[in-house]
C-alpha cells in the first residue's frame, strides 16, 4: 500500500470507537450486564464444531455489504439465511454486526440466535470489553479478535475477558508476524485472512505461507477468497480444519443451497 493510500482498517476502527461510545451512552454497562445474564455462551461448542474430523467445517457468514464489493444482497434477512445455512450443514455461522462498512447490526445477531442452535460468531471489529458483553447479551458463542487492529496488551486483555465470559475467540492474522503474536497469546483458534484489511487485496498465499508455521494443536481457519471445493481440499491437505466463507454465499440466489452444494462437492457429511 502506498503512503498516500487510505488505510481502511484504521477508518473502520475509528468508526467503531465512535459507535461503541454511542451505544454505551444509550445502554450503560450495568444495564447491558443485566441483559447478558440471561445468556450462556457455548464457546466450547464453537471450538468443537470447527475441529470435527472427517468433514468439512464451514463457518457460513451472514453479511449484507462488504467494502470491496458494495451491497451483496439487497433483500437481507439474516435469520432466514442462517436457517438455510443450519439446514445445509454449516458447522457455525458468522454474523456481521458492524454498521458503517458492512450494514450490520447487533439486532441481526439476536435474530439469528432466535432462529438457529448452531454456534454463532459475532463478526465485528472488537476494540472494547463493552462489545464482548454485547456479544453475550445478543447470543454469540464466539467473537473475532483481529491482531492487526489491536496492540498486544489489548489483544491479550480482550482474549482473557472473552474467555472469562464463556466466549470462544477466533484470533485473526494475516502474516507470520501476526501469527507469532497470536501464538504467544495462547490462541486456540487462529483464522488466517487471505484479505488484507488495509488494502482489501486477496491472496490465498497468505494461508499457504502461514500453514507451515501452525502448530498441530491449533484449530486453523482459512478466511476470504475461497470459492471452490478444490480450494478447500487443498487447504485441508496442509492443515486447515475450518473455513469462513461469506461473499460466495451472499451473492448466490440461495445461500443455503450453495453451501450444501459446496459440502457435497467435498464429500462432507451434511
Amino acid at each position: 500500500m502506498s503512503a498516500s493510500a487510505p488505510d481502511l482498517l484504521e477508518a473502520i476502527l475509528a468508526a467503531t470507537r465512535r459507535i461503541v461510545a454511542g451505544r454505551r451512552s444509550r445502554e450503560p454497562v450495568a444495564a447491558l450486564e443485566r441483559r447478558a445474564q440471561s445468556q450462556a455462551p457455548k464457546g466450547q461448542a464453537f471450538q468443537e464444531a470447527l475441529a470435527k474430523p472427517g468433514r468439512t467445517n464451514i463457518i457460513a457468514e451472514c453479511k449484507r455489504r462488504s467494502p470491496s464489493r458494495g451491497v451483496l444482497r439487497s433483500h437481507y434477512d439474516p435469520a432466514e439465511i442462517a436457517s438455510s445455512y443450519a439446514a445445509a450443514g454449516a458447522a457455525a455461522i458468522s454474523v456481521l454486526t458492524e454498521p458503517t462498512f458492512f450494514d450490520g447490526l447487533p439486532e441481526h445477531l439476536r435474530a439469528v440466535r432466535c432462529a438457529v442452535d448452531v454456534p454463532l460468531l459475532r463478526k465485528d471489529f472488537i476494540v472494547d470489553e463493552y462489545q464482548l458483553i454485547e456479544a453475550v447479551a445478543d447470543g454469540a458463542d464466539a467473537v473475532l479478535l483481529i491482531a492487526a487492529a489491536l496492540p498486544d496488551d489489548k489483544l491479550k486483555r480482550l482474549q482473557q475477558q472473552a474467555l472469562a465470559r464463556g466466549l470462544a475467540t477466533l484470533v485473526e492474522v494475516h502474516d507470520v508476524n501476526e501469527l507469532d503474536r497470536a501464538l504467544n497469546l495462547g490462541a486456540a483458534i487462529i483464522g488466517v485472512n487471505n484479505r488484507n484489511l488495509r488494502t482489501l487485496d486477496v491472496n490465498l498465499r497468505a494461508s499457504d505461507e502461514i500453514a507451515a508455521r501452525l502448530p498441530a494443536d491449533i484449530i486453523a481457519v482459512s478466511e476470504s477468497g475461497l470459492t471452490s471445493a478444490g480450494d478447500l481440499q487443498r487447504l485441508q491437505s496442509i492443515g486447515y480444519r475450518a473455513f469462513l466463507i461469506g461473499e460466495r454465499f451472499m451473492i448466490a440466489d440461495d445461500p443455503g443451497k450453495t453451501l450444501a452444494a459446496l459440502l457435497a462437492g467435498q464429500g462432507a457429511k451434511a
